[in-house]
């Protein structure tokens, strides 16, 4: 499907200051993976407590998402995002002190507070399909995505250097990101996002419900949660598992760099395997890997079995959720759109926010090998909802 014409510089600018965001967002996101665990571990009441501030992370996301939704659909996406990056300064900030005066639950309160600038972020890749012509949404989704590898380089090498810029091990981790956090905020104010209209402005379109149960939002609802929901499972659980295998922070930092750089690598040519081959093959694809994820878990724990399988389960994951955030963008007008990204993200932090809990539960009680297990019986629940659609469309194009 070629191009019209060829891009223009005003969309290329805009594009590159989503890029730029985005990877200011990961390498919070991946700083926070990397340290947040271990400090719960060191803090919480109890071991089987040690991903709570994890899962607050996320259920701070989960609840802003449809709030942040809305006060876009009002005010804009500059605005929405600075108001995101806002709450992420205020959020590490509380985490570090939390961290620093190890008062557990000012570190779970501070996590909370982060998961808003979260759940901003996770829009940046709407934003991308909204500043480019239709003929480059595929691609400026996954390029927008592909602006998470800088957290993938620079969030575990900033944890493991930053360990003890304090008195309290990881505290200035947490204070560092107040930076990067800073940083997205000037970023976002120089992006032109496209006017809404009136329409946009003013909501309306089919219920929410009636949405919902298309086959399309269904099935891209499904790549998002369970893409994110595994991955979360997993990554989440990593350093715990890797420490309990008597294996160093270092080699930790190691595994979470290379998962990342597996996450978002690939997405600066998901977008073109898209318009190839068809979203649902590259989505299937993904589940395939993770699938790969959980037979490479099991067949070892050294640091070359954890390498390796978290950096296929970080492949698979950029195939799932590049393809269910570029599926989902058919199932809505555009005076639907906040409202069903909004939704759409709530189920998908909803789901995070369970795996990082049942993860930190799990690896400690039960082991790595039984958490890779568990996650089999939602891969196969994807790769059924891919074949249903599938189906359907088959049917649909076929001759009367």
């Amino acid at each position: 499907m070629p191009e019209a014409t060829p891009m223009p510089a005003a969309m290329k600018r805009n594009l590159g200051l989503l890029i730029l965001a985005q990877a200011l967002l990961f390498v919070n996101n991946t700083t926070m993976i990397a340290v947040t665990g271990l400090v719960g571990f060191a803090l919480a009441p109890t071991a089987l407590l040690a991903t709570i501030p994890l899962t607050c992370y996320v259920v701070g996301a989960a609840l802003a998402a449809g709030p942040v939704a809305r006060m876009m659909r009002r005010h804009g996406r500059r605005d929405g995002f600075s108001v995101g990056a806002l709450f992420g300064i205020v959020g590490v900030s509380l985490a570090a002190l939390g961290a620093y005066y190890k008062i557990f639950w000012l570190l779970c309160g501070g996590m909370v507070v982060v998961g808003v600038f979260n759940a901003c972020g996770a829009l940046y890749r709407f934003a991308a399909a909204e500043v480019v012509s239709p003929n480059y949404k595929e691609r400026a989704i996954s390029w927008v995505m592909a602006g998470g590898i800088a957290g993938g380089v620079i969030g575990p090498n900033l944890a493991k250097y930053s360990k003890d810029f304090l008195p309290a091990a990881f505290a200035g981790s947490y204070a560092v990101l107040a930076l990067f956090a800073l940083a997205s905020l000037i970023v976002v104010r120089f992006v032109e996002f496209p006017a809404q209209t009136a329409a946009e402005k003013a909501g309306g379109g089919r219920p929410l419900s009636e949405i919902m149960r298309q086959p399309v939002f269904i099935v891209a609802a499904l790549g998002g949660t369970i893409g994110y929901g595994v991955m979360n499972l997993l990554m989440s659980a990593t350093p715990l598992a890797m420490q309990m295998c008597s294996l160093p922070f270092s080699d930790a930092a190691l595994v979470l760099e290379w998962h990342v750089i597996g996450m978002f690598a690939p997405s600066f040519f998901t977008g073109n395997l898209i318009r190839r081959f068809g979203v649902l093959n590259i989505m299937f694809t993904g589940a395939l890997l993770m699938f790969g994820c959980v037979a490479f878990a099991l067949n070892g724990q050294d640091l070359t079995h954890f390498l390796g399988a978290l950096f296929v389960l970080g492949v698979g994951w950029n195939f799932l959720y590049i393809g269910g955030t570029t599926l989902l963008t058919e199932s809505y007008r555009p005076e639907e759109k906040n409202r069903v990204q909004g939704a759409n993200d709530f189920l998908v932090f909803l789901t995070m926010a369970t795996s990082s809990f049942s993860s930190g539960a799990l690896v400690t009680s039960r082991g790595w090998e039984i958490i890779n297990l568990g996650a089999l019986p939602f891969l196969v629940l994807v790769c059924a909802g891919i074949f249903w659609l599938g189906m359907i469309r088959r049917r649909a194009a076929a001759p009367a």
